[in-house]
């Protein structure tokens, strides 16, 4: 997305991925864009094909003493939605776009390292079939995720890491069934939290409450789909499981997001729960902020948003880290006991069903907040 926008600007880029291209687009990551994400990838002409096989979602349920609510997200907003699209098919989009262009994108590499990241002319080396190779820059931007080698990058005196990780994750799978809602279910239930949502009109996504070192070996076709109906009702349709696994739940910040002309974005910089889908669309949000900085820098116009680049970000981060940690300890079953804090997530649950300020708020910060600028 960076490098896109960046060429619809005249700013050159090279992009390294470590792994190859099929991996890349047969990943299975997350599916819901926020209103701004759709307008961003738009903008920047990379989206005909979302807007042509796309679901649009003006609304969705929460279900919990096994009644459903429904939350008007276009009513209370204003028109927004928010938009179902597989990761993996925008990230589709954007490679062939790029490729096509001619532009460079360079799979498969290795032993990737970056250097002087404090100095005006960092470096980047890689190795790439058999030969190793160097890259003069002017700016290194770390969209490498959580595990990259960006972060790790940034003298550890010079970062601050907010952590939390949750004592519970998600087990979830793609299957070929029809979706039990043309909406997103959230589900509270006594067993765990369940959340039903789809990639097309044929296959569902769907997620279980589990526990955060879960076997998946323990968990036949039947057990999972069992545990399903019962957190989200028998009208649920099983097919065949096209793909499982377990996903953990941590919420993460590393401050600040700049070191010298490094510059993180995306899941280098934070990790959020993903009860509030956020992380791809936290992401977007990174990118946009750092194109402006970067369209302002290489036009001679100074430094004073790269300077400003991690504040302004980090200002959303919170804000969403704020929503995905509400959404999740107001869903999720702890096991600690606690009934005092049980009965008052339930109290929350009704205040919000019934409060038309509540469920705005709710609203607002799904379908996302306003961009900074």
């Amino acid at each position: 997305m960076l490098a896109q926008m960046l060429h619809q600007r005249g700013i050159d880029s090279v992009v390294l991925e470590a792994r190859s291209r099929v991996h890349v687009e047969s990943r299975i990551r997350a599916g819901l864009l926020e209103q701004g994400s759709v307008d961003t990838m738009t903008e920047s002409g990379v989206a005909d094909r979302l807007h042509r096989e796309a679901l649009v979602h003006h609304g969705l349920d929460l279900r919990f003493r096994g009644q459903d609510h429904r939350v008007d997200l276009s009513g209370l907003t204003g028109g927004k939605a928010v938009t179902i699209y597989g990761q993996q098919e925008a990230v589709k989009d954007m490679i062939a776009i790029r490729l096509a262009a001619g532009l460079p994108l360079n799979f498969d590499v290795d032993d990737v390292a970056i250097h002087d990241i404090a100095t005006t002319r960092p470096r980047i080396t890689w190795r790439q079939d058999g030969a190793e190779r160097v890259l003069d820059c002017d700016v290194i931007a770390g969209c490498d995720g959580f595990h990259g080698i960006c972060r790790p990058a940034i003298p550890a005196a010079d970062l601050r890491i907010f952590d939390r990780i949750y004592p519970f994750a998600w087990l979830g799978i793609l299957a070929r069934a029809k979706p039990i809602s043309d909406e997103l279910i959230y589900a509270r239930h006594a067993d765990g939290f369940a959340l039903a949502t789809m990639r097309s009109a044929t296959i569902s996504r769907l997620y279980l409450q589990c526990a955060p070192d879960e076997d998946l070996a323990t968990w036949s076709d039947d057990r999972i789909w069992g545990a399903l109906r019962r957190r989200l009702g028998d009208t649920l349709e099983q097919g065949p499981i096209l793909q499982r696994g377990v996903t953990a739940m941590r919420s993460f910040v590393a401050e600040p997001m700049r070191h010298g002309r490094l510059f993180l974005a995306g899941d280098a910089a934070h990790i959020v729960p993903p009860t509030g889908a956020k992380g791809m669309n936290l992401a977007i949000a990174d990118v946009r902020v750092l194109v402006r900085a970067l369209e302002q820098f290489f036009a001679r116009q100074g430094e004073a948003l790269m300077n400003s680049y991690s504040a302004t970000c980090l200002d959303r981060v919170w804000k969403v880290q704020r929503f995905s940690w509400w959404m999740t300890q107001l869903l999720h079953r702890y096991d600690d006991g606690d009934a005092f804090e049980d009965r008052i997530r339930l109290a929350e649950l009704d205040y919000l069903i019934g409060s038309t300020a509540a469920l705005t708020t709710l609203a607002e910060n799904y379908v996302g907040l306003p961009y900074a600028g």
